[in-house]
């Protein structure tokens, strides 16, 4: 491609990006006389900034200096103008993301101005939607927000490298980004939960739950079970649903932390994934429409459980490194046991490090299959334990046919 081809082509991204926008503000009614512009006023400014980003990677850096701030005074001026009679600058701040999206597609960045020109044109889109889940957020979910944001933009970068001490040392900042890997991922739940709604049924609430904690479900609803004799099937259902959502997790957290482990773990979690899907769904088609009075989930990102999650973590590390150097493949396999009745995600954690640090890629599989078989095993338990009525008897079935499930695949594709 000569270089008259790629300007043109440069050019005409970010125009095209421009009249996205400006389609959107066209349909959604920001173009007129109280407003900053439609899909004419954006396109040209796309174009401009185009121009611009073209003329700057030429080295003509003084000329695309000058448009880019002609287009920046434009909407600049235009707020001033409409501001008078409305205060929104939705307009013109898109105006400013236009023009810093085509003045990187002139400068040659076109998979970056056309990803910042699709976000922009989907918030806007979305704007209803947006406002409506912020509306939803209750005051302990904006201050977990600000706890993650403080935890990821502050903490995170003071932390040191490391490693320091024996037994693999503790690395600060790996550890750190671990736990805001699965407390993001708790928060991601917890925000499901008050979006959903309360009352959509245990079904679904048991597919949120899962995402923070199946063992914490099992317990809940096994206790709701005393006090909702009538509700026990669907209460069965749902902690089979949270199950199967933790089976995906724990895959995708492998995916993550260590690509090449997801692949062999998900062979062997594949059965009893299927199996729980087919009885959610099942769950979703019989008690469709009854709902369920659920407690608001609590807000997973306290302080003080980050803190003993990064300490959990790290014990587990230590103790996962000596056990390797003494007894290898077996010790691991005997660790993971013992840790699946606690935590998951710590297994998780653990035993894709010691993929890393050079144990044998199939017996840390293994290992983690083990562990999840070891939680089942434990939620089974405590179902029978503290549940009653009908909902011992439909959820120890849906458990015992995902333990039995989880087994075999262990045994088939045992390394």
């Amino acid at each position: 491609m000569g270089p008259e081809q790629q300007a043109a082509w440069s050019i005409a991204i970010a125009a095209l990006g421009g009249a996205a926008v400006g389609v959107e503000r066209q349909w959604s009614g920001h173009a007129g006389q109280s407003h900053f512009g439609g899909v004419r006023t954006f396109t040209l400014l796309g174009a401009l900034a185009g121009i611009a980003g073209w003329l700057w990677s030429n080295e003509w850096y003084a000329l695309g200096a000058i448009l880019l701030a002609g287009g920046v005074a434009l909407a600049i001026g235009g707020y001033i103008a409409a501001s008078r009679r409305d205060v929104d600058g939705t307009s013109e701040a898109a105006a400013l993301v236009v023009l810093a999206a085509g003045t990187l597609g002139g400068l040659g960045y076109w998979g970056l101005c056309s990803g910042t020109v699709a976000v922009t044109a989907l918030l806007l889109i979305e704007k209803s939607r947006l406002h409506a889940i912020v509306s939803k957020l209750p005051e302990q979910g904006l201050r977990a927000a600000f706890r993650f944001a403080v935890m990821a933009l502050i903490v995170l970068p003071l932390l040191p490298e490391g490693p320091y001490g024996p037994l693999g040392g503790i690395r600060p900042r790996e550890l750190w980004i671990l736990v805001l890997f699965f407390s993001g991922l708790s928060f991601a739940g917890y925000a499901a939960r008050l979006v959903a709604g309360p009352h959509q049924g245990y079904a679904l609430a048991g597919l949120l739950g899962g995402l923070i904690s199946s063992t914490n479900v099992t317990i809940t609803f096994a206790r709701n079970s005393r006090s909702e004799p009538e509700a026990a099937r669907v209460l069965a259902l749902g902690v089979v649903t949270a199950c199967t959502v933790m089976y995906f997790r724990v895959v995708a957290a492998c995916w993550i932390l260590y690509p090449l482990s997801a692949l062999p773990l998900g062979r062997l979690l594949a059965a009893p994934a299927v199996l729980g899907i087919a009885m959610s769904l099942t769950a979703l088609r019989l008690f469709r429409g009854r709902t369920a009075n659920l407690a608001p989930p609590s807000n997973p990102l306290q302080a003080g459980s980050a803190l003993q999650m990064a300490l959990l973590f790290q014990a587990v590390l230590f103790a996962t490194h000596a056990v390797r150097a003494r007894w290898g493949g077996a010790g691991l396999a005997v660790s993971a046991a013992v840790l699946g009745l606690t935590d998951v995600d710590a297994l998780t954690i653990s035993m894709t490090n010691a993929a890393k640090a050079g144990s044998a890629l199939e017996a840390a599989v293994a290992a983690i299959a083990i562990g999840v078989l070891s939680n089942t095993a434990l939620k089974l338990g405590a179902a029978l334990a503290v549940g009653r009525g009908e909902f011992r008897a439909w959820c120890g079935l849906g458990l015992m046919v995902l333990l039995i499930a989880s087994a075999a695949s262990l045994w088939v594709g045992w390394p």
